[in-house]
């Protein structure tokens, strides 16, 4: 399934909230932020190419890693990977995530 994602599936959502449920089923209010495609992380003969997406939450989280439920417009990722950035400069409060398909 996982491979069957591209960057659109992300697109529509880029600046919009949405929510990403948690590996304890709780619901954690977030943004997508950016999502950047990495052609020279692809694997020859790949059909799809490597990107990541960017998300933050919009509010304070403990939140660190696991495996995450997030609703997309024309589908449902459940389960992927979800790991937290460090916040570098940004507001500590909140919290920043990467997905990474490759």
């Amino acid at each position: 399934m996982l491979n069957l994602i591209t960057p659109e599936h992300f697109r529509p959502l880029l600046g919009h909230n949405s929510v990403l449920y948690l590996p304890d089923g709780s619901a954690l209010p977030i943004q997508v932020q950016s999502v950047r495609e990495a052609p020279r992380a692809t694997l020859p003969g790949s059909a799809r190419g490597a990107f990541s997406v960017l998300l933050n939450s919009l509010g304070p989280t403990d939140f660190v890693d696991g495996l995450c439920h997030l609703p997309l417009p024309d589908t449902n990722l459940d389960p992927v990977f979800v790991s937290r950035e460090p916040a570098m400069g940004r507001d500590a409060e909140r919290g920043y995530f990467c997905i990474v398909f490759n």
